[in-house]
């Protein structure tokens, strides 16, 4: 009882110090970011580009990438949201009118940063200066989902943990498969 305590005030604290802090360029890059990120654009482009660009290497690190990201969504969307029913952080904690766009579903987990993590993850063992670049939009879109009021801080936490879940098994499929088939 006392820890889901402790987390709820840490949840409240960390996202009060994130809506007020950033400053609103800050805050405006974030948004153009998590905009483009929105259903999942720019993983899709950027798997796109790794496809014409990268030869046998970028077709794998895509479609490693996307299976990850579809495996994050399924978890974090199909399944947690539905399951959780966690409402979004209160309006009057943020300062700015960005809070007005989140969307009605439940904050709990956080599925853009699931899909952002799951792909990241998943192309970076495959094409690393590829991972390296995806990795500071996936954090911009992890903290811009606090900021604008979307999400609490384990909300992206969790969504974390489930992108980085659905990288790892998304990799290890094949292997545990082929292991396995009689």
């Amino acid at each position: 009882m006392r820890l889901l305590a402790g987390l709820r005030d840490a949840d409240r604290s960390l996202t009060k110090r994130a809506a007020s802090r950033i400053p609103p360029g800050v805050g405006k890059v974030l948004s153009a970011v998590e905009e483009t990120a929105e259903s999942t654009k720019l993983w899709c482009g950027a798997a796109a580009a790794m496809v014409c660009l990268g030869g046998w290497r970028g077709r794998r690190a895509a479609a490693t990438g996307l299976g990850a990201l579809a495996v994050a969504q399924l978890v974090s969307n199909g399944v947690c949201k539905q399951a959780a029913g966690r409402p979004r952080p209160p309006k009057e904690w943020f300062p700015h009118d960005e809070v007005d766009d989140r969307p009605d579903s439940s904050s709990f987990p956080s599925g853009h940063t699931a899909a952002a993590v799951a792909f990241t993850a998943a192309v970076a063992p495959t094409w690393p200066a590829v991972g390296a670049l995806c990795a500071m939009p996936a954090a911009m879109v992890a903290l811009e989902r606090v900021q604008s009021g979307a999400h609490y801080p384990s909300d992206v936490a969790t969504g974390a943990a489930i992108g980085l879940a659905s990288a790892w098994l998304t990799r290890r499929a094949p292997h545990l498969i082929l292991r396995h088939w009689p």
